[in-house]
């Protein structure tokens, strides 16, 4: 074998000697033994390292000095090793002994362990033996007292069962009671032994006296009332003591006992009031609550005692009185419902509710429940319910009849609003204070017999009847604000405008010397304006201060309306559409305001479209037009902030309504001034921005206090008149340099379309061809335009 061959082998064998640990066993022993020698590196490479200590061919010349290094390493590296393993071995020596030791003492220490268990299983059973004894003797000695209790209860059975036959026979209720009392108890004991004959037996005589002593207290009640004694009965002490016996007997015997005792007291009352008589309408109603007064206090009197207190016997005659009262006047009622009228039925609502009431206060409602009439669970909605068990014991009966109060009250609405017509008509002019508009009183008045029906409606019924109730109330709602208030709106008259076009004409001649005016009367057409009076601005503010009351007052109505109506009708209260109505009465009275201030500014506007502008050559003052719109707005917007005082927010939307339409007119108006020269804008502009000082004074123009108009006010006008004076300082651009010419309008006008483009070149009288030329270039700076252009022509 070469040398090369047997290197190769020598390699291959050291790799046998390699160990590789898994990562997380590299991990720990680095933890443990962290070193930054490349020999202890998992990922040592022989070759690596060779060619790192001699990296080039001068660096073999060290090449003993490092092998002689690693020598005295490998040389420590054994010596170490040596130790470690010679310490290893005295070590294992070592725990060997410590091995024997831990088996030694494990074997002794189950020894004691044994020796305990055995201890204690013989301790055990030492106990067993001395308790066996014990367990017995308590065994029978709970045998023995069962079978001396059951021998007693035995023979208070039998001695008993004697003892209660003698006493039946001899009716001493007052000495059976506590020894039937005694043996119903022991009877209870003997449940389980019903097979033994013997005690079968003496239960069956118990049962059998049982139902011998019902019937034959029942038999001395009818007989003690029975014929013409009813009423002259005297209580006994006897039927007393018959009385506690029943309470022992079974509960169907008490109830049956009482059942026919309490419609032996109700039979007067069911003969002098049966339908046939005359006392049995609705207009004798109180008749029948008296005698139940009266007879309560009859028997409470001479019979009260008779009774035992739980018994509850005028309760139930009361009870039972209000079923058959309810059940009289339902059928009643049914045969003669044509003669109920409004006034007749919430009569007898009324006195019905009264006795209720007095029922409530005099009884506590327990045998209600007896009855099947649960009481209700203490909630908002039943408070009041639960604070009167007999509500509705008897009125109940009315409320199919309730369709006539319903029907009053619709009635009553619509007599209402006609005199509130009425009452319009006879006072022309509206009554207002000095510093604003007063709410109409008939609105007042409205909402005052709603809630006095509301009320009533609440004890009549707060189901079905409340809801009938609510669209009546929904009817007259939407009745008032069309009759009372949309109706009585103002309408827009004409008028002539001579007066206003004249005091223009006048002022605008005085700056004659300018060249500015000529004849200027002439320029207006006649035409027709329509203007309201003060009085008539104080009007629409009046309706307007009426439609906003009416529409606060209308949604606290319908959360009124949910939380006194029953639960299942709560969903159906709606009066969102009413208050639309009265919403839109509200923009229809700040329209016609605005249009009324439109039509006032429209002669200025129209002056000012009429002015040659292309003849002015120097800027003055102001313009007289800007003038007369000032003062239609310093006479015409204080009348309606001072009658708009207490809706605020209505006089922010007027002035928002108004700066956003007179402003689009306005700039409408601006490019019909055509031709107009440099000095012609700029009078035009300084007009514009006087304009613009205006109206952003416009909420407090004219008044004492100068407070800061509302923000989005001041942003409507800023964006406006801003267009306008952006307008204007394009027309005063020369048109020299076309491509200057249209990038000042692409830059004061971002937003304008090729229409605009050419009202601007109309203003500034640009010929037809070198339109062309602009608008070519305006289209290859702005390709949109074209787009924009069309869109806005389809707009």
């Amino acid at each position: 074998m070469d040398s090369l061959s047997m290197e190769e082998d020598i390699l291959d064998d050291s790799n046998d000697f390699i160990i590789n640990f898994p990562p997380e066993v590299q991990r720990a022993i680095e933890e443990v033994l962290p070193s930054k020698d490349p020999l202890d590196q998992p990922d040592f490479n022989t070759i690596d390292y060779i060619n790192s200590l001699f990296p080039t061919e001068q660096s073999l010349s060290n090449i003993d000095e490092v092998v002689a290094k690693m020598e005295n390493k490998i040389q420590t590296i054994d010596n170490e090793i040596s130790t470690v393993v010679r310490g290893q071995t005295t070590a294992s020596q070592d725990g060997r002994q410590a091995l024997d030791d831990a088996q030694k003492v494990i074997k002794q220490l189950f020894i004691h362990i044994k020796d305990i268990k055995e201890h204690a299983e013989r301790s055990e059973e030492m106990v067993r033996e001395i308790t066996r004894d014990i367990k017995q003797l308590d065994c029978a000695k709970r045998n023995l007292t069962l079978a001396i209790t059951t021998l007693n209860h035995l023979h208070m059975l039998v001695g008993g069962v004697d003892t209660l036959k003698s006493l039946q026979e001899k009716r001493l209720y007052g000495e059976i009671a506590l020894p039937l009392q005694a043996i119903s108890e022991v009877m209870l004991h003997f449940e389980n032994y019903s097979d033994i004959p013997q005690i079968k037996s003496l239960s069956d005589q118990v049962k059998q006296i049982h139902v011998e002593l019902a019937e034959q207290i029942s038999h001395d009640f009818k007989e003690a009332f029975s014929g013409s004694h009813t009423k002259t009965v005297i209580p006994n002490k006897q039927l007393a003591q018959a009385c506690l016996v029943v309470s022992i007997l079974d509960p169907r015997v008490k109830k049956d006992l009482l059942k026919w005792f309490v419609n032996l007291q109700l039979q007067e009352y069911n003969h002098l009031f049966q339908e046939t008589e005359d006392t049995a309408w609705l207009d004798k109603i109180d008749k029948r609550y008296a005698w139940l007064k009266r007879h309560l206090l009859e028997f409470e009197d001479k019979l009260g005692n008779m009774f035992p207190q739980n018994w509850e016997v005028s309760e139930r005659i009361a009870v039972q009185f209000c079923h058959d009262t309810r059940e009289e006047l339902t059928k009643i009622m049914m045969k003669r419902k044509h003669e109920i009228d409004v006034k007749l039925l919430l009569y007898a609502i009324q006195k019905t509710s009264n006795f209720e009431s007095l029922l409530s206060k005099r009884f506590t409602g327990i045998t209600l429940n007896e009855q099947g009439k649960k009481t209700p669970e203490l909630s908002d909605e039943n408070v009041e319910l639960q604070k009167s068990p007999f509500s509705g014991l008897i009125g109940r009966c009315f409320i199919p009849h309730l369709k006539i109060y319903i029907d009053s009250i619709d009635l009553n609405l619509a007599d209402l609003i006609e005199r509130f017509q009425q009452d319009e008509k006879t006072h022309s002019t509206t009554e207002t204070s000095d510093t604003h508009a007063i709410v109409l009183p008939s609105c007042a008045d409205l909402f005052v017999f709603y809630k006095k029906s509301m009320i009533q409606c609440t004890q009549l019924d707060k189901g079905q009847s409340m809801l009938d109730l609510t669209r009546t109330f929904q009817k007259y709602l939407r009745e008032y604000s069309t009759k009372l208030l949309q109706n009585n709106l103002p309408k827009l008259e004409s008028q002539s405008l001579g007066t206003s076009v004249q005091n223009i004409t006048r002022d605008l001649q005085k700056i004659s010397t300018s060249g500015l005016i000529q004849n200027f009367s002439s320029l207006l057409k006649e035409g027709e304006i329509t203007r309201f009076t003060k009085e008539e601005q104080k009007r629409i503010c009046c309706i307007l201060t009426t439609a906003e009351y009416c529409q606060e007052t209308t949604k606290q109505l319908a959360e009124k309306l949910k939380e006194k109506i029953d639960p299942p009708f709560a969903d159906q209260i709606d009066l969102s559409q009413e208050q639309d109505h009265f919403h839109s009465v509200i923009s229809n009275c700040i329209q016609l305001l605005v249009q009324d201030l439109e039509n006032a500014c429209e002669p200025a506007l129209t002056a000012m479209s009429k002015i040659q502008w292309q003849n002015i050559d120097r800027v003055g003052d102001q313009s007289p037009y800007i003038t007369a719109l000032t003062t239609h707005f310093k006479t015409t917007v204080p009348v309606i902030r001072d009658n708009l005082t207490n809706s605020r927010k209505y006089f922010t939307q007027f002035c928002i309504k108004f700066a956003n339409s007179f402003i689009l007119k306005f700039v409408r108006n601006i490019y019909k001034c055509k031709p107009i020269n440099t000095e012609g804008a700029e009078q035009l502009l300084l007009d514009t921005h006087m304009l613009k000082t205006i109206l952003l004074n416009l909420p407090s123009i004219a008044s004492q206090i100068n407070r800061q108009a509302p923000a989005p006010y001041t942003k409507v006008v800023n964006k406006g008149m801003t267009k306008a004076e952006m307008i204007l300082k394009v027309v005063m651009t020369p048109t020299d340099n076309e491509k200057a010419f249209v990038e000042q309008y692409m830059k004061l006008l971002p937003d304008c379309q090729q229409s605009d483009f050419y009202k601007i070149l109309d203003m500034k009288n640009v010929k037809r061809q070198e339109q062309t030329v602009l608008v070519e270039l305006l289209r290859s700076h702005k390709p949109q335009i074209d787009k924009d252009s069309k869109d806005g022509d389809n707009s």
